[in-house]
């Protein structure tokens, strides 16, 4: 019996070969035990949401990390194998089914696997075809790595693969990352995220470059954002969010789920939920996790009720997100008032400076205003 109900849902697996130096993700180093005990606590997750989500229809599922990949075909198998048994995966109605790959951890046994399984979409996590920016990145393979692992991919029949590129590297020049784009593209994949490193605190990154002076300049990183758009478009890759490009029809299903507040359950240590008007968290702590995963209350943390504000200020900023804007109809029809009566003065200032521009729909980011998008996203936060 289908729903109306739709849900995505993420599934976090927090192991990695080792942390790169940039990352903030909740991840560490693998180890056959911790691995194993992990799993079996995600099984006793997923069983707790049977009832309620048997409601729902499962339009996404998203195997997040960390590395997914470095999970042994055994344990990736029971996952996948426990959430078609308790939650409404069904392969009938084809979900979309993304698991995150680095290269130099997938095997042809692997990704045959994924097939069988229902995964239908793999993005890899290239970051650079420079091998000497992979090096500083503390990245586990090289571009010819990554190579093997595309072309493993495609041999298995994956007709929808995303790379993920990284700009904004520190000693990046613009050549070696239009140079990364122009080869990642020659492969033709369906969907290229490109998006700029972020210097987050608590990084080993953060200590080193903290100062950015390492750092591509502004004007440099400017360039390296619009001729992206440039060069994409030309490959057939358009732009329909402030960081993704994708073949028409290949947009991704799960991502825009967030941005457009669709309902989506976070499974896993440190996973994150938009559920029936609330968000939270998992626990970060691995041993409380695998202890308390039968308790699904006990194992969150800062819940919160969203208010009507809160509901109005992420529709506007996470949807402003979208190449394709917001929609005053949506809005009206969600909130029962007229977005002018909200927003008017912020939508008159940024459209007096140039930052959003009006639709018959609705309104949008302009060029300028994407390349501001922070400042001027912060403007619908309501006092």
């Amino acid at each position: 019996m289908g729903s109306d109900k739709e849900i995505g849902i993420y599934v976090h697996i927090p192991f990695c070969v080792r942390k790169c130096g940039y990352c903030d993700f909740l991840s560490f180093a693998a180890e056959d035990d911790g691995m194993e005990r992990y799993t079996r606590a995600l099984l006793t997750e997923i069983r707790e949401w049977e009832e309620e989500l048997s409601a729902y229809r499962i339009v996404s599922v998203f195997f997040g990390g960390g590395t997914p990949s470095i999970l042994k075909p055994d344990l990736f198998c029971r996952i996948a194998e426990g959430m078609k048994q308790y939650l409404p995966w069904k392969d009938k109605e084809e979900p979309e089914v993304s698991i995150e790959c680095n290269p130099g951890t997938l095997t042809a046994q692997k990704v045959r696997l994924y097939r069988s399984l229902g995964v239908n979409r793999i993005s890899l996590g290239l970051q650079s075809a420079d091998n000497g920016l992979l090096k500083l990145l503390g990245r586990i393979h090289t571009y010819e790595d990554f190579r093997t692992s595309y072309d493993l991919v495609r041999e298995a029949g994956f007709g929808n693969v995303n790379v993920d590129l990284m700009s904004g590297l520190p000693g990046q020049s613009l050549e070696q990352w239009l140079n990364s784009l122009r080869v990642t593209a020659d492969l033709m994949p369906e969907h290229i995220s490109a998006y700029s490193l972020m210097i987050e605190e608590g990084t080993p990154f953060f200590a080193k470059y903290r100062d950015q002076s390492s750092l591509p300049d502004e004007e440099t990183e400017r360039q390296m954002y619009e001729q992206t758009k440039v060069l994409l478009r030309e490959r057939g890759l358009y732009r329909y969010e402030i960081s993704n490009y994708a073949k028409p029809g290949f947009e991704c299903r799960h991502n825009i789920g967030y941005w457009r507040r669709r309902e989506y359950l976070g499974l896993g240590l440190g996973a994150s939920s938009f559920f029936q008007g609330r968000r939270w968290r998992n626990t970060d702590s691995f041993a409380e996790y695998v202890r308390d995963s039968r308790d699904r209350k006990k194992i969150r943390r800062e819940e919160e009720v969203l208010t009507r504000k809160d509901s109005m200020e992420e529709f506007m900023f996470l949807g402003l997100r979208m190449c394709e804007g917001v929609s005053e109809g949506k809005f009206m029809k969600e909130f029962g008032v007229a977005m002018e009566s909200v927003y008017g003065a912020a939508i008159n200032k940024l459209e007096r400076g140039g930052l959003i521009q009006r639709t018959g729909e609705g309104i949008v980011l302009t060029e300028n205003g994407i390349n501001l998008s922070n400042p001027v996203l912060a403007e619908f936060l309501l006092d």
